[in-house]
Order: C-alpha cells, then sequence, then structure tokens
C-alpha cells in the first residue's frame, strides 16, 4: 500500500493532516502524481462516489470595481480592455438560469464586480431568486462583495441557498495581491454568511507568486473556516493587470494543489474553477479523481472549454452528473 494511499485511509478515520504532511503533498515527486491521487480518489470516492456537481455563473456586472485586486481584470488598477456594464436587469439573469438548467447545472452563480453591492442590486437579485426558484431546481449561489446584516438575511429570505467569498490566499501573502481590503475582511464577510444560515463557499487562486506554505496555509485556513464548498482557480495571467505574464503553474502541481484540498478537506465540494483549461491543460480529466465539482461554460471575463466537451471528459470518466433534472412549469 502506498503512503498516500495510508494517509487516505488515516484521515477517512479522522485525522485532520498536518502542515508537514500538507507540505509533503505539494513537494511529492512526479512519479507519485498517480499514487497521489489514488489516495485522494479514495477520500473522494467515499464521500461523493462518482458524481460531479455542475456550475455555471453569470456575470451581472462586469468592471467599475474601485478594487485594486492584482489578479482581477475588473479591478480599478487593471487596463484589461474587458466589457464593462452596470447591473443586468432580471430577465437577463434568468435567460441564464435557463441556460443552466439545460445544461444539467446543480448550481448556478449570481457574480456582480465591486466591493460589495448596494441594496438596489441586492433587490435585483433578490427578484430573479425567487422567479428562479419557482421554474428550476437550482442552487443558487451568489457572489456579490462584502455583505452587510441585513442584506445577507434579505438573500437568504430569497432563496439564496449558496454565497461566495474566496479567501483567494493566504492571510501572509493577502496584502501582495490586494491593500483596499484586508484578509479579515474576507473572513468576516463568510462568519457573516454563515451566521446568516446560508452555505459558505470560499476558495483560492493559485500561482500568484505565492509559496507553497502559502497554498498550505490556505487550504488549513479554510477548513477552520468550515466552507462547504472550495473553489480552487489557478491563475489565468490577464494582459493589463499587475499579473500579467506571470506564468508559475504547471498541469502536474495543479493536480497536486487539488489533491491537497481533497486531503485537508475530505467532506467538502472540491471545485475545480478559473483556469482550469489553460493550466491543467491535457490532465483536466485526472482532476476530477480529487474533485467532485467544475464550472461549465465561461468565467467572469475568460473563456471556458465547449461545455460538450466537459460533458464528454466525464462520460469518457465513468462519472454520472449529479443533477436531478424536473420538467419547468
Amino acid at each position: 500500500m502506498s503512503k498516500w494511499k495510508e494517509l487516505a485511509l488515516e484521515v477517512l478515520d479522522g485525522h485532520d493532516i498536518s502542515k508537514e504532511e500538507a507540505l509533503d503533498i505539494l513537494n511529492s515527486s512526479d512519479t507519485e502524481l498517480l499514487e497521489l491521487l489514488h489516495g485522494a480518489y479514495v477520500i473522494r470516492h467515499h464521500y461523493y462516489g462518482n458524481k460531479v456537481k455542475l456550475n455555471m455563473l453569470i456575470n451581472t456586472k462586469s468592471g467599475l470595481c474601485p478594487e485594486n485586486c492584482g489578479y482581477c481584470s475588473q479591478s480599478s488598477i487593471s487596463n484589461a480592455p474587458i466589457e464593462k456594464y452596470r447591473m443586468v436587469d432580471k430577465d437577463t439573469i434568468l435567460k441564464g438560469a435557463e441556460q443552466a438548467f439545460q445544461l444539467h447545472a446543480g448550481t448556478y452563480c449570481i457574480v456582480a464586480s465591486g466591493r460589495g453591492p448596494s441594496n438596489h442590486e441586492v433587490d435585483q437579485v433578490v427578484w430573479a431568486v425567487k422567479e428562479i426558484k419557482d421554474k428550476y431546481q437550482l442552487k443558487i449561489c451568489a457572489c456579490l462583495g462584502i455583505l452587510k446584516p441585513e442584506q445577507a438575511a434579505k438573500l437568504k429570505e430569497a432563496g439564496v441557498d449558496r454565497y461566495n467569498h474566496n479567501l483567494n490566499t493566504s492571510e501572509n501573502h493577502h496584502d501582495s495581491i490586494t491593500t483596499s481590503h484586508t484578509y479579515q475582511d474576507r473572513v468576516n464577510t463568510v462568519e457573516l454568511i454563515k451566521e446568516a444560515g446560508i452555505s459558505p463557499c470560499s476558495g483560492v487562486i493559485v500561482g500568484m507568486k505565492e509559496t507553497k506554505e502559502d497554498v498550505v496555509n490556505v487550504a488549513m485556513s479554510l477548513r477552520i473556516l468550515d466552507a462547504d464548498s472550495i473553489p480552487v482557480n489557478f491563475l489565468h495571467a490577464i494582459d493589463g493587470t499587475p499579473l500579467e505574464g506571470t506564468k508559475e503553474l504547471n498541469p502536474r502541481y495543479c493536480l497536486k494543489v487539488l489533491a491537497l484540498m481533497r486531503y485537508v478537506n475530505p467532506t467538502k465540494e472540491i471545485r475545480i474553477s478559473g483556469g482550469r483549461e489553460v493550466n491543467l491543460g491535457s490532465l483536466q480529466p485526472l482532476g476530477l479523481y480529487a474533485a467532485n465539482s467544475i464550472f461549465v461554460g465561461d468565467y467572469l471575463t475568460t473563456s471556458g472549454q465547449e461545455t460538450t466537451a466537459d460533458h464528454q471528459m466525464l462520460k469518457d470518466l465513468g462519472f454520472e452528473v449529479d443533477f436531478v433534472k424536473e420538467t419547468v412549469q
């Protein structure tokens, strides 16, 4: 039995892996990669079998953001040539939900740029969510930035199931990425979401010139935060942003990061998110031996791969889409 399968069985027996064990995962030899992924799959299969959750997002407000996040094409310091627009109308959000339904996406993510939403923007989302819930059996995840307690309560009442607010990186590396809000601001937002009774979604962006220790630390922080869903983004460096030209990742390291997240957060939904096509390349299918969730369709300002390719990939793996489709009313 490989040491990675032994570690996986210890995790299933209740062991929380240490920082040293976590670093061993990221520092493991490429020759151990399949054994590492097998251990991750043992954990993943125990909790999720061969089911894969599909997620689709809509960017309801693009650009116009006062924040200075170095990875983001929508930030105030970005010169990236992206489309900029204010909050879209309810019908546009509903059309996105219909598309998500047709693609067998179980979760529809409503995303808006900005530090945090105005009350009017929250109301726009609330009106759309109520109608989506009436027509489709979709989980709704909102990602609108830093919330106020009364805004979180409104979203909960409307039927928002999940709220995304990523830690993005470790506390130590945070100020190298943005200074317009603090790491604690992000933690506080996730805690507020939990207090409102909404399922917390919080994840990472890997490849932003952080150390392996930073990756381990944020994985451990997400364990402490008890995020139900953990999106793992791999930096797709965009021209016009401070991280333009950054290319630190290779597919094998990305797979080790996904395995790390599974070993550290064994019971959680681990989602391969932005940058998977660019950074995992032909090794994308292997990522699902650790992760149990992916995005289909496009991301905020970058394109994903054809959704037919995603569905074929799952079929080739022998995996099953975790989705119950009902007749639209």
